[in-house]
């Protein structure tokens, strides 16, 4: 687990504090927190501002700006306190190990309080999310694709809540993965509280986090808003069984409105909570009856997220992967590939390699084609 006080890029006491306390103002949310970043430069020249300056901001009229004028009242040494206590991270745009999936929305988390650790391949991750009141059907599709997408090394993203969500996190830990869950509460308030021991298990194989303080209750008008950073975490995300009302729903919503892709699994024509993926299938998403559907439509998006270090990434299995079993894949080739060429060209004794194209094809990043000859899927 990292601490708050773990970071490449550490800001400063200062300006930690400050981007907390703007954070934490009553009314100033994820956009209004950007507009005014975005004319007065900083969190500090923002609570410097005047009252008159602060109401030229699209948003913010007398009562805000008082509130944020008056904001050094704020106590943010007693956050910073249970954070330290409690092993939480406490991540601004300004750090390393800020999402670099969460820079790219338009109304980023001003700060992220992170239990567990956020790792530079959680950057290919799929959300996963749907309804509360969830079939068995949907239960086991859930935890089918979040097994199957964690064991081709995606990471899975979901929000801790009944259901759905849940089925995910437990499909993606049940196949090893790694997976992150997006509260609406504070990470120290876990939300159902039945789901405790669930969250403990997410924080050894991930992270839970918010962008609320970590005591913050559940409010009802967080949860759309924590539904744009499950989206904003991800490539895409797979809606498994929604109403027409279901909050799943506004997740896809923020899908489309951040450029991510969204895919659906359709249901009984009869069902209730079929019907809000079938008015997305509808309406264009992709159609996803296995895990292939998926790793099929984000093949480019893996190949093109950047990388700070090693060879190109086609697939995001290849994360997965030991050294020894890169070492076999990057001589098979999309052409048939003979097993004496793979050994003779990695210097690995046959059994080596075949163990290791055993792995390769388990995680379909290859296929054999007769008993002595492999390609690149």
């Amino acid at each position: 687990m990292s601490d708050c006080n773990d970071s490449a890029a550490e800001p400063t006491p200062e300006e930690l504090a400050d981007t907390l306390r703007l954070v934490m103002v009553p009314g100033v949310g994820p956009r209004i927190r950007q507009t005014l970043l975005e004319k007065f430069g900083s969190s500090q020249a923002v609570l410097a501002a005047a009252p008159d300056a602060l109401r030229e901001v699209p948003g913010v009229g007398p009562k805000l700006s008082l509130a944020i004028a008056a904001a050094d009242q704020i106590d943010v040494e007693r956050e910073l306190a249970l954070c330290n206590e409690h092993g939480i991270d406490m991540l601004i745009e300004s750090r390393d190990q800020y999402p670099r999936m969460l820079r790219e929305i338009h109304d980023p988390p001003g700060v992220l309080f992170v239990r567990g650790t956020l790792k530079p391949e959680d950057a290919l991750a799929i959300g996963i999310v749907g309804t509360r009141h969830a079939s068995q059907y949907g239960l086991r599709q859930a935890e089918r694709l979040a097994g199957s997408l964690a064991r081709a090394g995606l990471t899975i993203v979901s929000g801790l809540a009944r259901g759905i969500d849940a089925a995910a996190h437990r499909g993606a830990l049940a196949a090893g993965g790694r997976t992150l869950a997006v509260l609406a509460s504070g990470v120290l308030n876990i939300y159902p509280p039945e789901h405790e021991k669930l969250a403990g298990e997410v924080v050894a194989a991930g992270a839970v986090l918010s962008e609320s303080p970590p005591l913050i209750e559940p409010l009802s008008g967080m949860f759309p808003q924590r539904n744009r950073l499950i989206s904003g975490l991800s490539l895409g995300v797979i809606i498994v069984e929604a109403a027409e009302r279901s909050g799943a729903l506004i997740t896809a919503r923020h899908a489309m409105e951040q450029g991510r892709e969204v895919f659906a699994v359709p249901g009984r024509v009869d069902s209730r909570t079929a019907r809000g993926c079938h008015r997305l299938l509808r309406d264009g998403a992709r159609l996803v009856e296995s895990a292939d559907d998926v790793l099929e439509e984000l093949g480019p998006l893996v190949e093109a997220a950047p990388r700070d270090d090693g060879p190109a990434v086609h697939h995001p299995a290849e994360l997965k992967l030991n050294e020894l079993e890169q070492k076999v894949l990057s001589v098979i080739g999309t052409d048939s590939t003979s097993i004496d060429r793979i050994v003779a060209q990695s210097g690995l004794p046959v059994s080596r390699v075949l163990s290791a194209i055993s792995v390769l094809e388990m995680r379909r990043l290859v296929r054999r084609l007769s008993g002595t000859t492999v390609a690149r899927m």
